[in-house]
């Protein structure tokens, strides 16, 4: 196993059978691969920009995703509940594993996921310098227009939201900003036991595990932020609460999922934030022969 690398970090989780398939992968493959899958009756799979092969070894099973969960949680799963209610657990490191399985719902609430059947542990990578073209193209004689970050899944969203809020936190090619992030998913600054396992500003404070909507006031109300940040917008509860932010007169900086404006006004939440004006900057990510490409649009 190559030490030093992101992957390494998030494969740590992995019963020691498996963390040993991975070094059949070239140098190359190790600082590409996004995602381990590991599905029940089948090999463990890696997931590359280019798409999703095997990496050879046994069918997974049940244990397997039971030792990863236990080693993800230092074998005290009970103390990390509520994430794993949520279908998700954040790792040391800003990695996330998804968990899929069986529901247990009792009395309107999900009390916990039993009989495990796949995860995926998400590889996060910090991708510093992508931001530093387009802060000119946001950031306008030091004042910031509220911007949407759009894109397909995979596309790169969270990771250059989390590259803008860095450079507008700690004044890079711009005057500095105070930065609230609304991190319900823990997938933006990533809090370990209070401290962020990614690089995302002097000035910003982060807001972890609360829904996005009452995030967004919480720090509106007790931080002060001239810039409120929180990844994929997706509910109209979220849309509310960012327009009560633009009234207080704090900026936006959201992502949220599409092909492109067409896609977003097409969805009723989207079709509505962008009806009320929220934003008046959108990036569009797109990918290219392999490579990721970000292409600010102007709204009127």
């Amino acid at each position: 196993m190559i030490s030093g690398i992101p992957l390494a970090e998030a494969a740590a989780v992995l019963p020691l059978p498996l963390a040993k398939l991975l070094d059949g992968l070239s140098e190359c493959e190790w600082l590409r691969v996004e995602e381990l899958r590991l599905r029940r009756r089948y090999p463990m799979s890696v997931l590359l920009s280019d798409g999703e092969r095997p990496v050879g070894g046994a069918a997974i099973t049940e244990r397997d995703l039971r030792d990863v969960l236990e080693a993800a949680s230092r074998a005290s799963v009970h103390t990390v509940l509520e994430q794993v209610k949520r279908g998700f657990l954040t790792l040391r490191g800003g990695h996330r594993i998804g968990l899929c399985g069986t529901v247990n719902y009792h009395e309107g609430e999900i009390r916990s996921l039993r009989y495990l059947s796949s995860l995926s542990i998400r590889v996060a990578r910090a991708v510093e310098g992508q931001a530093n073209g387009l802060i000119p193209q946001i950031v306008d004689n030091g004042r910031f227009h509220n911007t949407l970050v759009i894109g397909a899944p995979g596309s790169g969203k969270t990771t250059l939201l989390r590259e803008l809020i860095r450079v507008l936190s700690d004044g890079h090619g711009t005057k500095a900003f105070r930065v609230g992030v609304a991190d319900e998913r823990g997938e933006i600054a990533a809090l370990w036991q209070g401290e962020p396992q990614f690089r995302v500003g002097r000035r910003t404070d982060i807001l972890d595990g609360c829904p996005k909507a009452e995030g967004l006031l919480m720090l509106l109300r007790g931080m002060n932020p001239q810039i409120l940040a929180v990844d994929e917008v997706t509910h109209p509860d979220d849309v509310t609460a960012m327009l009560e932010a633009v009234g207080c007169g704090a900026g936006l900086l959201a992502t949220a999922h599409g092909e492109g404006l067409s896609d977003l006004e097409r969805r009723p939440v989207y079709r509505a934030m962008m009806e009320e004006g929220i934003f008046r900057r959108v990036i569009v990510l797109s990918c290219r022969d392999g490579r990721r490409i970000a292409r600010v649009e102007v709204l009127s």
